[in-house]
């Protein structure tokens, strides 16, 4: 299937698009498979923090692209968290179609600008933007159980940054291994009565299933998750070492990390779209 574009399965979707973070090869072809059990589109996701894992962008993203085209559903792949000019640059020039651009560190008046900058450059190449209000401390800050997006804030910054999605702080934290976090359901339906533009969930890991449910009907649209697939992959590959203490064949035991996130997708789509 020809590569899919972010904004189509966006617009296109009634219900929330699931974004899983990809590490290695083994999560892309997973995120992949369990989509393709429910016949859903989904997005491949590669973080800054993957391409320094990796030491450069162009291994897994090369590899992210083959998947998306031999998928039998719409794949879009997405850089995460990107916070250099020069990161995003290379993204789009080997093929991926959307960005999130991470100023958040820097001061309000230097993300609005630095943002504005990167989504002209990236529209101009028909690629889409994804961003998220600024806060010092950069993601985690933003993304603290506390933190919160006031409405006039965010309809200012999509006004004067022109981008084209928007990651919002409702009480979701990043790296969460429990599902604990509490949403503020109400912030979520004012912000999206006021943003014209869809709304993205950062963190989502730690929202419990009937949680996110509500999120997507109060107005969220991508859903964006990742420790939780590698908690279930590193669980998955625990139990089948632990099982056969002999195995020297890394496909064996990464086989079942694969298997339990592509169970977990299935899951997770089905919970976004139920």
């Amino acid at each position: 299937m020809p590569l899919a574009r972010i904004g189509d399965i966006v617009r296109e979707s009634p219900a929330g698009v699931g974004a899983f973070n990809v590490i290695q090869l083994e999560h892309a072809t997973a995120i992949v498979a369990g989509a393709e059990a429910l016949g859903l589109p989904v997005v491949l996701q590669i973080s800054e923090n993957c391409v320094r894992y990796h030491g450069a962008l162009a291994p897994i993203a090369l590899a992210c692209l083959a998947v998306a085209r031999g998928a039998a559903v719409p794949v879009a792949v997405h850089l995460d968290h990107a916070t250099g000019r020069a990161l995003v640059e290379e993204a789009v020039e080997l093929g991926v179609g959307s960005v999130m651009f991470d100023a958040s560190a820097l001061p309000d008046e230097e993300n609005v600008a630095a943002t504005a900058d990167v989504a002209a450059w990236c529209h101009e190449r028909g690629v889409w933007v994804e961003a998220e209000l600024g806060e010092v401390g950069g993601k985690d800050g933003v993304h603290a159980p506390g933190a919160r997006t006031k409405p006039h804030e965010a309809v200012d910054y999509v006004a004067r940054t022109g981008v084209d999605a928007l990651a919002v702080a409702v009480g979701t934290s990043h790296a969460m291994t429990t599902k604990d976090a509490v949403l503020d359901l109400a912030l979520i339906t004012e912000l999206r009565a006021v943003v014209p533009v869809p709304l993205v969930l950062h963190g989502s890991s730690g929202v419990p299933d009937d949680i996110l449910r509500e999120a997507v009907r109060h107005g969220m649209k991508k859903i964006n998750i990742a420790t939780h697939l590698n908690k279930a992959f590193t669980g998955a590959v625990r139990d089948y070492l632990a099982g056969d203490a002999k195995v020297v064949d890394s496909r064996k035991y990464l086989r079942a990390g694969r298997d339990a996130v592509a169970r977990e997708v299935t899951h997770l789509l089905g919970v976004l779209t139920g």
